[in-house]
């Protein structure tokens, strides 16, 4: 037996949470299986009980971001969706409330789904995170965010930023320039990050002077690196050694994050990644904290999440292929 709902929500907010062509509202009517009517006031909402119960916290949760003067984007609709369909309520004023700094712009740093608000905890409670995940879930910007933030409060003396100089199938033997000129398009993403969040002439003032640091990770070898907020990108492409020389660079006062993702390691084949040791190696030692994001934490294009979602898929089915294909040869044995 069908329940009715109705719920009042003014009509500006209404056109920003039904999206563009209305294309919010069909998601969500798609996804909780129920249908949603136009009234003077606000929204009828017709469906199932437990259908009707979840839009009622989805439309409301919407009405706050727009009430707030946010636009409710598709990406929000998609997280908040997906959350509901786990039994899991999401409220995104207790995630707004972690607010990280501001752009360059203006705009404000927050994070925007659960894993990245735990991630960011993670990094405040402890000494060293590894923030693990797929590309898009914000792992390097929130880092970047809070690094900025430390030493604009001088919690820190100086920004570290790193990467391991191993480039998705192309080699730095092949680019013109001299050996800084050959590294700079490879550590663009981090110079990206920090002109938005900090400005180019900002960033290029504290360079000079020494208290923004972006080199590759062979610079790191003999250093001690005291009272700094040091981070290291791309973390899945470092060898065992070079992950335990960078670890073992860490001196007082510093804060460390380590991000990466373990599926797209660009190592030659029978290389193991750095990351994947220490993540086994380091596990339960006290101060280092651990942060798995998902899919789900994707805030790219919806697209994005979309498609490391299917990349997932597709992965597990070839471990699962390998290794009952490895059982059946070892049983032939």
């Amino acid at each position: 037996m069908d329940t009715e709902l109705e719920l009042e929500i003014p009509g500006d907010d209404l056109r920003n949470i039904f999206g563009q062509l209305d294309k919010n509202l069909k998601k969500i009517e798609k996804t909780l299986n129920i249908s949603v009517t136009a009234r003077d006031k606000g929204i009828l909402i017709r469906g199932t009980e437990v259908g009707v119960k979840k839009a009622e916290h989805v439309f409301g949760e919407l009405y706050k971001v727009s009430a707030g003067g946010e636009t409710v984007s598709e990406q929000k609709v998609d997280y908040l969706l997906s959350l509901e369909m786990e039994d899991i309520e999401l409220s995104f004023s207790e995630i707004d409330r972690e607010l990280l700094g501001h752009t360059v712009s203006g705009k404000p740093i927050r994070p925007k789904t659960l894993g990245q608000k735990k991630y960011v905890n993670q990094i405040k409670e402890n000494m060293m995170v590894f923030g693990l995940g797929p590309a898009g879930t914000g792992k390097t910007y929130l880092a970047m965010a809070m690094a900025i933030q430390a030493f604009k409060t001088d919690e820190v003396g100086k920004i570290i930023l790193t990467r391991p100089a191993i480039e998705a199938g192309e080699s730095l033997g092949f680019l013109p320039g001299d050996l800084q000129q050959k590294i700079d398009p490879y550590l663009r993403p981090l110079y990206d990050a920090l002109y938005t969040i900090m400005g180019a002439e900002s960033f290029a003032r504290n360079s000079e002077k020494g208290l923004i640091e972006v080199a590759p990770l062979a610079y790191m070898r003999g250093r001690t690196l005291d009272n700094a907020f040091i981070i290291l990108d791309e973390a899945q492409n470092t060898t065992p050694a070079q992950m335990k020389m960078f670890l073992t660079r860490i001196g007082f006062g510093s804060k460390v994050v380590i991000t990466g993702d373990l599926s797209q390691k660009d190592l030659p084949y029978s290389t193991e990644s750095g990351l994947e040791v220490a993540v086994k190696v380091l596990d339960g030692i006290e101060d280092i904290g651990f942060s798995y994001l998902t899919n789900k934490d994707v805030v790219r294009h919806p697209l994005v999440q979309r498609i490391v979602h299917a990349y997932e898929k597709y992965e597990a089915k070839q471990n699962y292929r390998e290794t009952r294909k490895a059982r059946h040869t070892g049983n032939k044995r």
